[in-house]
């Protein structure tokens, strides 16, 4: 995630925490934990609580073969992809333990057994067509009203990047009636939701 869209992700969650307070906030996919970090910071500062729901078993574009695989993220004992000592290594040194809950599962899953509103949804997991629609069915009905939803890597021109956050979330969002648009930073965007 570059800086800027960091940037604009803490002070959306920051946002979030004052339209409504006391509600948790809920990352889909923390890979390594850098976004969380913004995220864990913002709840730092306003006293809220993060649930980083996350696999750690990587997205289907970061497995062998695919552009975004890491090798040195894959556990050699299984032969699979394993982030979460990359992610709770980030979490320790940026001392954020205390307001960043880590929840080791499929999205979906969790999502299923998941109850309380939201002041603030950020949704980075899965680029695939169904990981991006799962998300979006399983997690945006616990957003309260006047919460936020951000989406990461929403690409409106095909050439710019993959397509399924934009077509799975961003736009059933917006069609929805119940987000709005409020801000645009790269490929961030941030929806409030109204009603």
């Amino acid at each position: 995630m570059p800086g800027d869209e960091g940037d604009a992700l803490h002070d959306a969650a920051v946002a979030a925490a004052r339209a409504v307070p006391g509600a948790p906030w809920v990352e889909v996919g923390s890979y390594c934990g850098r976004s969380t970090v913004w995220l864990g910071d913002a709840a730092r500062a306003t006293g809220a609580t993060l649930f980083a729901v996350d696999h750690h078993r990587g997205s289907e574009e970061n497995q062998s073969g695919w552009e975004h695989h890491d090798p040195d993220v894959v556990d050699e004992r299984v032969g699979k992809m394993d982030t979460l000592p990359f992610f709770r290594r980030a979490i320790h040194d940026a001392g954020l333990e205390e307001w960043v809950v880590a929840v080791i599962g499929r999205s979906p899953t969790v999502a299923r057994s998941w109850s309380t509103p939201l002041a603030f949804l950020f949704i980075d997991g899965g680029h695939g067509v169904e990981p991006a629609r799962a998300d979006y069915e399983g997690w945006t009905p616990h957003v309260a009203v006047g919460g936020s939803l951000a989406i990461h890597d929403v690409f409106p021109d095909p050439d710019d990047g993959g397509r399924p956050p934009y077509e799975e979330i961003y736009l059933p969002a917006l069609e929805s009636g119940r987000f709005s648009l409020m801000s645009t930073t790269g490929s961030l965007r941030v929806l409030r939701r109204d009603h």
